[in-house]
C-alpha cells in the first residue's frame, strides 16, 4: 500500500512550499503541527483556523479510473464535478492513486479531471481510515 492510498502525503511535491497549509495538509492528524510549542510561519493562522474548526479543503487520496494520459496527470490540473465546477486541484501521483485538495463537502459525487479537449479520467475521493471521526 502506498503513501498516496493511505492519504500521507511526502516530500514538495506532496506539500509544495507556500502553497501546501498544514491543516488542510491533514498534518495536525500526524501530530505534525503543536497548539501548546513555540512559534512557527503561518502559526497564527494555523491556529486560528484549527480553534474555528472550519477547514473547507483537505488533502484526500484519490484513485485514478480508466486510462491515463502517458505522463501521468499533471500536479496542480483541477479536479471538476460532472456538471464541470472545479472541486479543487490534483496534488501528485503514482500509476492510478495519488492526492488531490478537494473541497470536503464536494467529495461524494462524480469526479473527473480533463486530460484533452474530449478526455477526461474519472476519480473518487476516500477518507482514510486512520482520519479522526469527527473529520469524517
Amino acid at each position: 500500500m502506498t503513501s498516496f492510498s493511505m492519504g500521507v502525503p511526502e516530500g514538495v511535491h506532496d506539500l509544495p512550499p507556500g502553497v501546501a497549509l498544514p491543516l488542510e495538509s491533514n498534518l495536525v492528524f500526524m501530530n505534525g503541527v503543536s497548539f501548546t510549542k513555540g512559534c512557527y510561519v503561518g502559526q497564527e493562522l494555523t491556529a486560528r483556523t484549527h480553534h474555528t474548526g472550519v477547514i473547507r479543503k483537505r488533502l484526500f487520496p484519490v484513485q485514478l479510473l480508466g486510462p491515463l494520459p502517458e505522463g501521468g496527470i499533471t500536479p496542480g490540473t483541477t479536479v471538476l464535478t460532472e456538471s464541470g465546477q472545479a472541486v479543487g486541484k490534483f496534488r501528485a501521483g503514482q500509476g492510478d492513486v495519488g492526492l488531490a485538495l478537494l473541497h470536503s463537502e464536494k467529495i461524494k459525487g462524480p469526479l473527473h479531471i480533463r486530460t484533452t479537449e474530449s478526455g477526461r479520467v474519472a476519480l473518487t475521493a476516500s477518507v482514510p481510515d486512520w482520519w479522526p471521526t469527527a473529520t469524517k
